[in-house]
């Protein structure tokens, strides 16, 4: 089983509020929740009436799958143009031998921006 955690630090330029920050992030995550059906929540700068941190993960069989998710995921909410993406990280974890018990967890990571 092959898992990817996503953090995205996003700015929204024409925020002059929180509710109207909270309004963007809503609608950033419930596109993308229905467009993908991913886990996807706020995470992060909460108080912050221009920045905002996403986190999002992706399960599936094959690393190749996960990472090709995770790439139509930032893709998609930067084409969406409700915000300006400055930062992305991506995790991938691979989790199958620690499940069956035959070895240690692995541990693939790399980080786009």
């Amino acid at each position: 089983m092959v898992v990817g955690a996503g953090t995205m630090d996003i700015v929204v330029g024409g925020s002059r509020s929180l509710k109207e920050k909270r309004s963007v992030v809503r609608r950033i995550l419930g596109r993308t929740k229905n467009t993908f059906n991913v886990s996807i929540a706020e995470v992060g700068a909460y108080n912050d009436w221009k920045r905002c941190r996403i986190g999002f993960c992706v399960v599936g069989n094959e690393r190749g799958f996960v990472n090709s998710k995770m790439d139509k995921i930032v893709n998609f909410i930067e084409g969406l143009h409700l915000a300006d993406v400055v930062n992305v990280t991506i995790e991938m974890y691979s989790i199958s031998d620690a499940l069956s018990g035959g070895g240690d967890l692995r541990i693939d990571e790399f980080q786009e921006s």
